[in-house]
């Protein structure tokens, strides 16, 4: 099978998005009106409002993702419209855990933003600390790799599919 070049593969994640931002929607309907006392969690100490956010937001999106991408259902509601799927380097469906180790590198550039969102928010008017720019480094880092290596390599694989020892093919 061919390989998935970027552009199906971000049409996929447009696909996905639509249902993220759906999720998104209901979170802020709980947060908001139906269990407002939840607000005070995203706005408290900066651990607590990271781990609430995680749990709604990241976690959630992940396991999505993990079970969707794994060989229990062979794709995502985006990659299955677009005729892609994640498999092994040998073709073949790819296992939950490795699914899950795929999804934990694909994401760590956006829990890395998390992470550094919730610490400039209660910066204030501190100095911006050093590790928080190297943070802000890596994050750019790896997600031009992540881009660059999807779009350059010959077998349109991305960096997070070479170490989990995955490729997005079409079907």
């Amino acid at each position: 099978m061919p390989p998935a070049g970027i552009a199906i593969r971000f049409k996929a994640f447009i696909w996905d998005y639509l249902w993220i931002f759906i999720y998104l929607c209901f979170v802020f309907l709980l947060s908001m009106v139906l269990m407002p006392g939840l607000q005070g969690f995203f706005n408290g100490p900066v651990g607590t409002a990271q781990l609430t956010g995680f749990l709604l937001v990241t976690l959630p999106i992940s396991l999505y993702f993990t079970v969707a991408d794994s060989g229990i259902f062979n794709g995502t509601f985006g990659k299955k419209r677009t005729g892609i799927q994640v498999v092994n380097a040998q073709g073949m469906d790819i296992s939950l855990l490795r699914s899950l180790f795929r999804i934990i590198l694909k994401f760590l550039p956006w829990e890395l933003s998390h992470f550094l969102i919730y610490r400039l928010m209660h910066l204030g008017e501190a100095e911006f600390p050093l590790h928080l720019m190297i943070i802000g480094g890596l994050i750019y880092i790896l997600m031009f790799a992540y881009i660059l290596t999807a779009v350059f390599s010959k077998e349109k694989r991305s960096l997070y599919d070479r170490l989990s020892g995955t490729k997005v093919i079409r079907v």
